[in-house]
């Protein structure tokens, strides 16, 4: 027991925001070959040499491993943490997986939104479009969650408009739809479970201090 204490636990969201994640870890000297492995089905990686583990989940479920001590740091897009809600540290914005939260729809809600009127919105994200209507428009609106295509809500008359995370855009404007307004800006972060922030406060600090380094580092090199 004492030994497995020593591990420092790591959630990864699956799929690009993980690979993208384990570059930047390899980039400050944090390796774990295990994970390269394509054809492997284990759950936990681990490294020895530095005493790591770590784990792949759906999204939503990172902050909910973090919050119960299941992992000690997670990374994680914005939009999930903000949905979720969860007891957590947010310590780092990692600058990668840049998008929009945004209410969209066709031209024609603009001045619904403009004149504040009842609407219904459509999204996989209750937690965050209830927030921005009620508390930053302070605009009554019926929200219908959705899981699948959020888009098809205007298109069907299901709903006005849509909440939900904007990249290219192409999407909306290949069914006729536009954003028209931002919710806000979307992108990789790092969380810390509270109680890890305490009894592991030296190891955790000083990855978290070699990302903010690398990371700067990157930015002046590019700008």
């Amino acid at each position: 027991m004492e030994n497995e204490e020593k591990y420092l636990v790591f959630a990864l969201c699956k799929g690009r925001l993980a690979l993208k994640t384990l570059e930047l870890l390899e980039e400050i000297g944090i390796h774990c070959e295990e994970m390269k492995d394509k054809n492997t089905r284990k759950l936990i990686f681990v490294n020895e040499e530095l005493k790591l583990k770590f784990f792949l989940s759906k999204g939503p479920d990172v902050p909910t491993y973090v919050e119960y001590g299941a992992a000690d740091i997670g990374v994680v897009g914005s939009d999930i943490i903000y949905e979720e809600n969860r007891r957590v540290y947010e310590v780092l914005d990692l600058g990668f997986g840049k998008c929009r939260m945004c209410v969209c729809g066709p031209q024609s809600a603009k001045e619904l939104l403009s004149h504040h009127e009842r609407i219904r919105v459509a999204t996989k994200y209750p937690a965050i479009a209830k927030d921005y209507f009620f508390n930053t428009k302070n605009q009554t609106v019926d929200i219908i969650k959705l899981n699948g295509s959020v888009e098809l809500g205007p298109i069907v008359g299901l709903s006005d408009v849509i909440v939900d995370i904007v990249e290219t855009g192409s999407t909306l404007r290949e069914n006729g739809l536009d954003v028209l307004e931002t919710v806000c800006p979307i992108s990789a972060r790092v969380i810390v479970n509270q109680v890890s922030m305490r009894m592991q406060n030296e190891r955790i600090c000083a990855i978290i201090d070699k990302l903010r380094e690398h990371i700067a580092r990157e930015e002046e090199t590019n700008s």
